[in-house]
């Protein structure tokens, strides 16, 4: 077996949690390597969409926004913006989002808006863009980011997506459908809600990571299932397929399509 970093080992796991042919909604960086990566190995018929409008993309590349002719080029069909949100995302016709985030809290809220003070930030980060509908109206919604305190933090500066709100049932109290993350994917574990409370737990660690290291890099007191497993390593089909996209990214596009 080849050697692999943390961050295809995080690539690589959230792409296993993409089930052949759902109808995945999918966001640029992270969410897009791991989407696609799902699409040449494990779930060839996964459907992606992407904001702008295509349906079924299909890209040899990854694409730099969701304006990337890639998408268009490769798609089934493409659809207005409208069309994509109304029909498809609040029709119930999305089975999975797949997003990013800047920081994230232990009920799966994002936020991808601003670091400090909203009217005095320290950092302003790239907004919403279509997260927070999707976050709202999809039927399971899968997060994927490097962990550390700064980006699992006890109390988001500003909550752009919400994920299980205040926990327990408060997602339901929102008139929100669809049963909200089901899972937070990083280079060091994978997180699920615990039953009742919906606060993320660890239930899977990656090769070689222990409890301490997940907690040094927590903001929260970050709590493990009973039975906390061993994430499988990538496999040789799932790395050849995953350096083969990024190196075809970086010839296209001098980057590895979502990598920090």
């Amino acid at each position: 077996m080849s050697a692999y970093s943390t961050n295809e080992m995080m690539t690589v796991a959230a792409a296993r949690r993409l089930k052949n042919g759902a109808v995945c909604f999918v966001g640029i960086g992270l969410p897009s390597k791991a989407a696609n990566l799902a699409r040449l190995t494990s779930s060839p018929d996964v459907v992606l969409i992407y904001e702008s409008g295509p349906i079924g993309a299909k890209p040899s590349v990854l694409p730099l926004s969701i304006g990337d002719g890639e998408l268009a080029e490769t798609a089934d069909t493409v659809v207005p913006t409208g069309e994509i949100f109304r029909y498809w995302l609040q029709g119930g016709r999305i089975d999975v989002g797949f997003l990013g985030a800047a920081q994230v809290d232990k009920y799966g809220n994002i936020n991808t808006t601003v670091i400090g003070d909203y009217n005095k930030p320290k950092v302003r980060l790239p907004g919403a863009g279509g997260a927070p509908e999707i976050a709202g109206s999809a039927k399971q919604v899968l997060i994927i980011l490097k962990q550390s305190h700064r980006t699992f933090v006890d109390k988001l500066a500003f909550i752009t997506s919400v994920g299980h709100g205040e926990g327990g049932e408060h997602r339901k109290q929102l008139g929100l459908p669809g049963a909200g993350p089901v899972g937070i994917i990083t280079d060091l574990c994978i997180m699920e809600p615990e039953a009742g409370t919906n606060e993320f737990i660890v239930t899977a660690l990656h090769p070689g990571v222990t409890r301490e290291q997940v907690i040094e890099n927590t903001g929260w007191a970050i709590r493990f299932a009973e039975q906390v497993i061993t994430t499988e390593a990538p496999n040789e089909v799932e790395l050849t397929a995953l350096r083969a996209l990024e190196a075809r990214t970086a010839a296209a596009h001098g980057q590895q399509g979502g990598e920090e």
